[in-house]
């Protein structure tokens, strides 16, 4: 008859975990090239008219936004239920755009100047006398270059 031996105990081996931080910095990275930051958080309400013949911006970083629309429900005390214009984060009025338009052209080179382009993000119940007060203002600034930004109407 033969002998037979136990092996010792019957345990796992331990989980190597050299690769660890490998895989951490492979999934930042990802994630960190993956996700867009919001520019702006709006704090008006706007839904974009539909319009049949839509052109997509070819250089979104040379786009300067005006949103044109009714404060949210939180804002509504303060600043009434009358569309206003944000600029950035900031609700503001008329006069302060040409403003508006100087600060973006400070942020740019002096070479890309020329082609800038100011986006009108408006709700669409807005009265079209604030946009032809807004496309005043942009004249008077020597903004020329407009686009309406609407959604593709889905048919």
């Amino acid at each position: 008859m033969s002998k037979f031996k136990k092996k010792g105990s019957n345990e796992l081996p331990a989980i190597s975990t050299a690769s660890l931080p490998d895989i951490v910095f492979m999934l930042l990275f990802f994630f960190m090239a993956a996700t867009t930051m919001r520019e702006v958080t709006l704090k008006i309400i706007v839904r974009m008219p539909e319009a049949s013949e839509v052109k997509k911006l070819e250089k979104k970083s040379l786009v300067s936004y005006i949103y044109v629309g009714k404060p949210n429900k939180q804002y509504e005390k303060k600043f009434g239920s009358e569309p206003r214009i944000q600029l950035n984060d900031a609700l503001k009025d008329i006069p302060d755009i040409g403003q508006y338009i100087a600060s973006e052209r400070e942020k740019r080179d002096e070479a890309d100047i020329p082609f800038m382009t100011t986006a009108l993000k408006v709700d669409g119940d807005t009265k079209m006398g604030i946009i032809t007060d807004i496309k005043q203002e942009l004249r008077k600034s020597n903004a020329l270059k407009i686009n309406y930004s609407t959604r593709k109407l889905i048919r």
